[in-house]
């Protein structure tokens, strides 16, 4: 019976491992065909466009002159060569089968990269990486854009890839390596990582190869290859210009900042010299510790680094160096993948804001990432204890409601420690990312949205709350409150609660997670009402007399309202969220702060607020009753998911902190005055007295924390007895030994397999006022300093 239930669970696992794999080829299928299908529905003049440049009817492979005489073509000799037989070929059934051989080049790339995936994984894992692989290669820009332009930067990765494959035999990997730099020069550089990592003659086969190939062409093209290897300096100054935002390696970087002539050349002489070395012996590492794809993608972001030229479909190295394992703790693990993965797939201009001071940042984003895994990030090793097991998250324990059905999603968990900066940097971004892309897609229907502006009136007069006109000429009359309140609307609306979540996230991580959740959640059902209801602020109210204070006076018979509608879409005004952005950050800081003024002033924040987008006629006053409504809302629909709410006071729970064990059962305690011997002979008092405090004043029998006063006493006389090492204490922020309570539950104590420490079954000799029964002590736990002996109090507790 068991055997047969055990077949059919390993049947169903089975079953769902099977259908599993299949969608994901599926969705790997759809979007290759996607891709193949956007590519071949261009007209032929703008699809393949540097293949249709080389190997075109008007192409230079078809002409008598030199390759690069019309400074077209940038390939080697080799690949002129290797191109020059296609040019027989009839143009629709060139584009169509060079489109579907990338296709089948990038399937056998994807198969090839599950294959080299460094293990031990799973035989699970093992089965669905490739489809998930090919899917990430197929929506990457370097992928795309040799799709579309037709290159063949792809085969020179694969040819290298199955060169590193331990399993390749040594001919035939150096012949492949060396194959691969005839294509693309700087790929060389895996020759001197075969070398380093001593696969010597491998090397030098890669070497001959290269060089073989290299002659072959300079045989058959020797004009061409001189002008290729000696004029241009392998390739350098052919194609687009280097300070091209294309061109992501050091060279490119130096020239848009702006360097030139000799000494840029110097400076990006010594830099590419010492990424190469840091770069390469870093590979050589990866690879002897068994992390052969690694090795291979940290050796291809070298070589984006430090070659002249290094355009979008040649920074596939970039991508394939996600599988790096990075961080000690397991939900640190995706931070590094996500990031690379988000980086060469949206591109640096979606992941940094577009803000002029970070113009050098967004332009060089794929050079960061490849010079961050090839000289920066820590990966971990294979022989490390923390390669498959690393540190386990800990998490709060679940929480009670008073409502039956509260949490709906029970499995919700809450992290104690402090989320990963970077990974929510990145979340930050997507957010905004998201939160634009919305508010700048809501239907663009001025007449809906102006209709939707008298009718927002109309209630205003009739609750007698339509002070927008009233307010907005009051405030224009008064130079001063003017500035002010563009001033306010300018700045804080996103500088107040990027400050709160950077503070919630040092000070208060358990917060942080709730308190971002809520504004999330708060945020996208703003983005719904955006989108339901397009509403026309006051300022774009023709014929109101409304006065635009912030943007000026603007040009109401042109829909697009003048240069500032770019930034987003001007009918995406109900709810304000500035009012419920700021009626967040005020809750927020009534709940943190322990200052009276301060909560006051949290109190207000959302009340000016109120004021400044209605005095600046860019909301109406049922708008910031919208904001109100979303934040409430949001916080709700925490509350009804998790259980929690950051309005809720509570111990911050910091990084790291080991959770409270139960406390034993209530144990008989000495007398405050009770003296524990000293190893020297003397004796040192014990209870509050052994720190100099004073004793308690509380009466007899106070209750702390829902024990007996008698049992904590007892706790805290375990504790001084204790050795180091004995057990987790709680540990409330203080110093003083009488306010952590050793949580001494089962299974804590200094034996080892689980038993409970000795020191916790010791009794003490007990002195009960007005009685004169004395209970005699137990052994104390081994190691501790001395032998616990009788002692007489001399004075009453």
């Amino acid at each position: 019976m068991t055997n047969a239930g055990g077949r059919g669970l390993g049947d169903l696992r089975g079953s769902r491992t099977v259908m599993t794999l299949a969608g994901l080829w599926l969705v790997a299928l759809l979007l290759a065909a996607r891709q193949a299908a956007s590519v071949l529905r261009l007209p032929p003049d703008e699809r393949l466009t540097d293949l249709e440049t080389w190997i075109g009817p008007n192409g230079v492979l078809h002409f008598r002159g030199g390759l690069y005489d019309h400074d077209k073509f940038t390939g080697t000799p080799f690949s002129g060569l290797v191109l020059k037989p296609l040019t027989g070929a009839a143009e629709d059934s060139l584009g169509v089968f060079w489109t579907l051989g990338t296709l089948l080049l990038v399937v056998a790339l994807g198969l090839v990269v599950a294959r080299a995936l460094p293990g031990p994984i799973s035989s699970r894992t093992a089965t669905l990486a490739a489809p998930v692989v090919v899917s990430v290669l197929v929506l990457s820009l370097p992928v795309r854009n040799t799709f579309a332009l037709g290159q063949m930067s792809i085969l020179p990765v694969l040819l290298v890839l199955v060169g590193c494959l331990p399993a390749t035999p040594r001919r035939q990997a150096g012949a492949l390596i060396g194959l691969a730099a005839a294509l693309q020069p700087v790929v060389l550089l895996f020759a001197v990582l075969l070398w380093l990592v001593g696969r010597r003659r491998a090397a030098l086969v890669a070497g001959g190869t290269f060089l073989g190939c290299t002659a072959l062409a300079w045989a058959a093209l020797p004009g061409d290859s001189a002008t290729y290897w000696v004029h241009h300096v392998a390739g350098a100054g052919l194609g687009a210009p280097a300070d091209g935002v294309s061109n992501q390696s050091l060279h490119g970087m130096l020239l848009r900042i702006g360097l030139q002539g000799p000494g840029e050349l110097l400076l990006f002489g010594v830099a590419a010299g010492l990424v190469a070395v840091v770069g390469l012996r870093r590979a050589a590492w990866c690879a002897k510790d068994g992390q052969v794809l690694l090795a291979a993608a940290l050796t291809g972001c070298v070589a984006v680094a430090v070659s002249p030229v290094a355009w979008q479909h040649q920074q596939l190295w970039i991508l394939l160096a996600a599988v790096g394992r990075v961080g000690r703790h397991k939900s640190d693990r995706l931070v590094w993948p996500v990031f690379v993965i988000l980086v060469m797939t949206a591109g640096g201009e979606w992941l940094v804001p577009n803000i002029s001071a970070l113009g050098v940042v967004s332009e060089n984003v794929p050079l960061t990432a490849a010079l961050l895994g090839a000289c920066v990030v820590p990966f971990v090793s294979r022989r490390s204890a923390l390669w498959d097991r690393p540190i386990p998250t800990e998490f709060a324990p679940g929480v009670v409601t008073r409502y039956r059905r509260i949490p709906l999603v029970p499995a919700w968990r809450r992290p104690l420690h402090r989320p990963n900066l970077l990974l929510e940097l990145l979340v930050i971004r997507v957010g905004y990312w998201v939160y634009s892309f919305v508010r700048g897609s809501v239907p663009d229907q001025r007449h809906v949205a102006e209709a939707n502006g008298r009718q927002v009136l109309d209630i205003e007069g009739a609750l007698f709350l339509d002070v927008e006109h009233w307010l907005n000429h009051r405030v224009v009359e008064l130079p001063w409150l003017e500035s002010s309140v563009n001033f306010f609307y300018s700045t804080f609306h996103f500088l107040v609660p990027l400050v709160l979540l950077a503070l919630l996230y040092v000070r208060r991580p358990t917060m942080y997670r709730a308190a971002r959740s809520s504004l999330g959640f708060a945020t996208l059902l703003g983005l719904i009402g955006f989108w339901l209801y397009p509403l026309a602020p006051p300022r774009l109210m023709p014929g109101l007399g409304y006065i635009d204070t912030v943007h000026g006076t603007v040009d109401l018979s042109k829909p697009e309202f003048g240069a500032f509608t770019k930034l987003s879409n001007q009918y995406a005004a109900m709810p304000s969220l500035h009012v419920g952005w700021a009626l967040w950050c005020g809750l927020i800081i009534m709940v943190l702060s322990p200052y009276l003024w301060l909560r006051v002033l949290g109190l207000m924040y959302p009340l000016m607020t109120t004021f400044v987008i209605v005095g600046t006629a860019n909301h109406y006053v049922l708008d910031a009753v919208g904001g109100v409504a979303v934040v409430l809302c949001g916080l709700g629909l925490l509350y009804a998911l998790t259980g929690t709410s950051p309005l809720t006071r509570e111990k911050a729970a910091t990084a790291g902190t080991t959770p409270v064990l139960p406390l034993p059962l209530p144990q008989p305690v000495r007398a405050m005055d009770e003296s524990v011997p000293r190893p020297d002979g003397g004796s040192q008092p014990s209870g509050s007295q052994a720190n100099g405090s004073q004793p308690s004043t509380a009466p007899e029998g106070t209750p702390r924390r829902g024990q007996p006063q008698e049992r904590e006493s007892d706790q805290r006389a375990s504790n001084r007895d204790r050795p180091a090492g004995d057990g987790p204490a709680e540990d409330d922020g203080d110093d003083d030994a009488e306010d952590g309570p050793v949580a001494d539950g089962p299974g804590t104590g200094a034996g080892t397999g689980g038993e409970p420490s000795d020191a916790t079954a010791t009794r003490a000799r007990v002195v009960r006022q007005g009685t004169g029964r004395h209970d005699a002590a137990e052994p104390s736990a081994p190691g501790a300093t001395g032998e616990r002996t009788r002692a007489h109090s001399s004075k009453p507790s």
